[in-house]
């Protein structure tokens, strides 16, 4: 006879979550989420993915087996002081793009009533239309492999770093530190070349190196449009640079830099134009 499969829980499922936890959900896992206070936009996600919804966080946590906190990187804390709050039992796997030392805080904030906390970070684009994702775990084994469990023969693999909470939010933020600050200055680069005319002989040299961030000139209005999300990934970047002794300022200004498409906030609709427009406008 087949063991039950613990039941899940994603707090806050946007794009990213979403996707994940509908992996999950495709093996035959119960997956749950709370619709209070969530936008119009995220109920739609939730219900594509086949999430069951439940009214409120209380009865979310007092049925679910595992949690999955994926949200904006600003209110991590915020999201784990909810569910520490409730003395939740089981365990919590903090999987936004945090420092380790935040990550190392939530652990001990929820690890007074929880079975277990399991350090996450998501790595990749979200898991559809053929597209795969890791969701990197480190922790306490048995908790990382319960977890790792749930996605089994899905488009997310979930490698094991090790069991220290940290190791999975430093893999990321070094990861991101490095892919999306490459993002906005081949932004800034695109369009200093473009301001001189010569754009295109800038496009002609990068296009003699592969995989040259800087002849993708359509992503820059992405990466407009996802700003608000990544600003506060580079702060968390800068403050691991930092404690790990490296200089933070280039991080911090990549941050600043990103802060100005503020009002590009998911406009999947900005052209490559229109983000640069905003880029030159006076602070």
């Amino acid at each position: 006879m087949t063991a039950a499969r613990p039941v899940l829980a994603v707090l806050h499922p946007g794009n990213m979550g979403a996707t994940v936890a509908a992996c999950a959900a495709s093996t035959g896992v119960q997956v749950l989420w709370c619709p209070a206070g969530r936008s119009a936009a995220t109920v739609r996600r939730a219900a594509q993915a086949g999430l069951e919804p439940v009214a409120e966080l209380d009865e979310l946590l007092e049925r679910a087996e595992v949690v999955l906190s994926l949200c904006p990187p600003a209110v991590a804390e915020d999201v784990a002081r909810d569910v520490a709050e409730r003395r939740f039992a089981g365990v919590y796997v903090e999987g936004n793009a945090i420092s380790p030392d935040r990550a190392q805080r939530i652990a001990d904030l929820v690890g007074r009533s929880a079975r277990a906390v399991v350090d996450g970070s998501v790595i990749g684009s979200p898991p559809v239309g053929g597209k795969h994702t890791k969701l990197f775990l480190s922790g306490p084994s048995d908790a990382a492999a319960l977890v790792a469990a749930l996605f089994s023969d899905t488009a997310v693999s979930t490698p094991v770093l090790g069991g220290t909470i940290g190791q999975a939010s430093a893999l990321k933020v070094s990861y991101t530190a490095y892919q999306k600050a490459s993002r906005v200055l081949a932004a800034l680069s695109y369009g200093l070349a473009q301001y001189h005319g010569v754009d295109q002989a800038l496009l002609d040299v990068a296009g003699k190196r592969a995989g040259s961030y800087l002849t993708e000139t359509g992503y820059i209005a992405k990466t407009a449009a996802r700003a608000w999300r990544w600003a506060p990934e580079m702060e968390e970047a800068a403050d691991t640079l930092n404690a790990a002794g490296l200089p933070d300022e280039v991080l911090r200004a990549v941050a600043e830099t990103l802060g100005r498409w503020t009002a590009a906030k998911d406009n999947d609709e900005i052209s490559v134009e229109g983000a640069l427009t905003i880029l030159r406008e006076p602070k």
